[in-house]
């Protein structure tokens, strides 16, 4: 999909596009624990007024969904796929923004089948990488049937067949199968409430399972501990609800606590922003989230706003999660957005992933993010995060953001190379516990066996503890490890972005063996320039690097758009390793300036 950047100032939402939205119903009583299936907490909220509502790019309401119509709407579909499909087949449905998907999914709990949410195309010209992606996803999960979109139709039909022929429906489709009077049966506590594919592996996707169980206890944890939901609260989304922050933290926590969302589509938010910001003004919510970046482009287009536009004094949580939390970012942000009612203590950074349904830990709300300033010469030499002194430079200071403690029931271990627990400030790998934790990825025994310690699931994240709570690092297999030191990539890249002429997000940082030991490359995206200016914009990179971690890199210039990403929008540097390591950057040639075309590429 081609995404064009709105020009000119953004206009304010009017009143009337909100009056038929799904409010809060003070007359149901709030209720955010005690449920043991996706079902039990639907049948609870749709007794009351609260919904879904849907908006476009114009910022116009293009559907509402109360949870007593999602509800009814899932049960006649249910009755349907009872009919059609045996229990416990997998469906692989196409996660859209929009009430099909949704519908499809809880009447996918209702009738007893699997979900197996797969990603919206996020590139143009990628539609090879998408089919065998997706292709990946429906074998993996065995499915039955493979459903979307009619407009993606083709791309299903060519994944399916290499797949091994489940059967492609569209949403309209699956809606019209034949009513052969089964009776859904729903799943219980101990079935299966979805399939969730991992959006950043180099080779075959792994289906994290998700327990009716699990999920309930994760989606509990979150609302009750981390959050603290109540009635008064309404959230705003405009996540991949193929990824886990978007589809656990935005359409199943607010609905098991009775909340209503608002969702813009992904691909909406990365042409216009500011919508996101306005949104949440005229609805006067309390709860978002986004990855760091995002809070950075909305700080980047926050001059377009129009005067009086944007309020954000009722946003009490503004989470971040998804990637590494960056200090920056969240800055550029609250120094935007401050004077327009945000309050900087509304971050909360947070720890999660999907094989722990989503969330792992959360700080204190209310309280300023804390940042830990650490001396990396230091920590490379020695795995040890001492803080920063008036004595270092400050291109040898890395600021760590804290992101709370365990959940209560859960529990989170910072283990070194012999497995035992390591002492405050000294980095290990993260270990976690709790009742949250998946039972391991679909039809694969080995890497489910892998990941687990006893009761202990390896994420395979690298941090420490401060204070009691977890600071995450980096992930372990991303560790550049030169001459005995340890070097995060991040360090590299974040370092890399700031010299003028490198196209912001545009940068990977790994490390190959050349036969004679590891060597540090990194790959970044030029803007538009002549020869000799891309020359001196190489040897500049080389001195940014060579300041920043020490050790000397190959530096590669690449055409835009040439980092490729993860479904979710992160960057995959296993898969810019990949391209380098195929020669896919020789002989680069220069290339004018594209539009984004994707929220990876919209990343600032």
């Amino acid at each position: 999909m081609t995404v064009i950047p709105n020009e000119g100032p953004e206009k304010k939402l009017g009143p009337e596009k909100t009056a038929a939205l799904p409010s809060q119903n003070a007359s149901l009583p709030a209720k955010a624990s005690g449920f043991s299936t996706i079902c039990d907490a639907l049948d609870y909220a749709a007794q009351g007024d609260t919904g879904y509502t849907f908006f476009n790019l114009r910022g116009d309401v293009s559907a509402a969904l109360p949870f007593s119509g999602l509800r009814e709407s899932a049960l006649a579909l249910a009755a349907k796929l009872a009919g059609n499909f045996e229990r416990g087949a997998r469906l692989a449905v196409i996660a859209e923004t929009s009430p099909d998907f949704l519908v499809t999914f809880y009447a996918c709990q209702y009738a007893g089948l699997v979900p197996a949410p797969m990603p919206m195309p996020v590139n143009l010209g990628g539609k090879d990488g998408y089919i065998n992606q997706i292709r990946q996803m429906i074998a993996g999960a065995d499915a039955a049937a493979a459903v979307g979109p009619e407009t993606l139709r083709e791309f299903l039909e060519e994944a399916a067949g290499q797949a091994g022929g489940a059967k492609v429906m569209s949403f309209d489709e699956l809606n019209a199968l034949d009513d052969k009077g089964a009776s859904p049966q729903r799943f219980g506590a101990d079935d299966y409430c979805y399939i969730q594919y991992s959006s950043g592996s180099t080779s075959a996707p792994k289906g994290v399972i998700g327990l009716q169980r699990s999920v309930c206890a994760n989606l509990t944890a979150i609302a009750r501990d981390g959050m603290y939901l109540t009635q008064g609260d309404r959230a705003t989304s405009w996540l991949p609800l193929y990824h886990d922050m978007g589809l656990i933290g935005f359409v199943l926590t607010p609905m098991t606590t009775q909340v209503s969302v608002d969702f813009l589509a992904t691909s909406d938010f990365v042409r216009r922003p500011l919508l996101w910001l306005r949104i949440m003004t005229d609805n006067k919510t309390t709860i978002t989230y986004s990855p760091s970046f995002g809070y950075e482009l909305a700080a980047k287009r926050s001059a377009r706003a129009e005067p009086g536009a944007i309020d954000l004094t009722n946003l009490r949580v503004a989470g971040i999660g998804g990637d590494m939390v960056r200090p920056e970012a969240l800055n550029a942000f609250a120094e935007a957005f401050g004077p327009v009612g945000f309050n900087r203590n509304a971050f909360t950074p947070s720890y999660g992933m999907a094989e722990a349904t989503l969330a792992i830990s959360f700080p204190k709300l209310g309280e300023a993010v804390k940042v830990d300033e650490v001396d990396m010469r230091h920590y490379t030499r020695s795995g040890v995060a001492q803080p920063a002194s008036t004595l270092t430079s400050p291109e040898h200071k890395r600021g760590f953001v804290l992101c709370g403690r365990a959940l209560p029931g859960h529990a989170i271990e910072v283990r070194d190379e012999s497995g035992a627990p390591c002492d405050e400030r000294h980095v290990g790998r993260i270990f976690i516990k709790g009742p949250s934790l998946t039972p391991g990825y679909y039809s694969d025994a080995e890497a489910s066996a892998e990941m687990y310690d006893g009761d202990w699931l390896d994420t395979g994240d690298m941090g420490y503890f401060l204070g009691g709570q977890i600071v995450i690092t980096g992930r372990a297999k991303d560790l550049i490890i030169i001459n005995g030191r340890n070097i995060w990539p991040q360090d590299i890249e974040w370092a890399v972005e700031k010299v003028e002429g490198v196209r912001g997000g545009g940068v990977a940082a790994f490390s190959v063996d050349d036969g004679h030991g590891e060597r540090i490359v990194v790959v970044a995206e030029r803007r538009g320039m002549d020869a000799e200016a891309l020359a001196a914009l190489k040897r500049e990179i080389g001195v940014v690097v060579q300041n920043a971690v020490g050790a000397p890199a190959e530096i590669v210039l690449a055409r835009p758009h040439s980092m490729v990403m993860t479904s979710s929008g992160k960057l995959s540097r296993a898969k810019v390793k990949q391209k380098y390591l195929d020669g896919a950057f020789a002989g680069d040639v220069q290339e004018d300036e594209e539009a984004p075309r994707s929220l990876a590429e919209a990343r600032v």
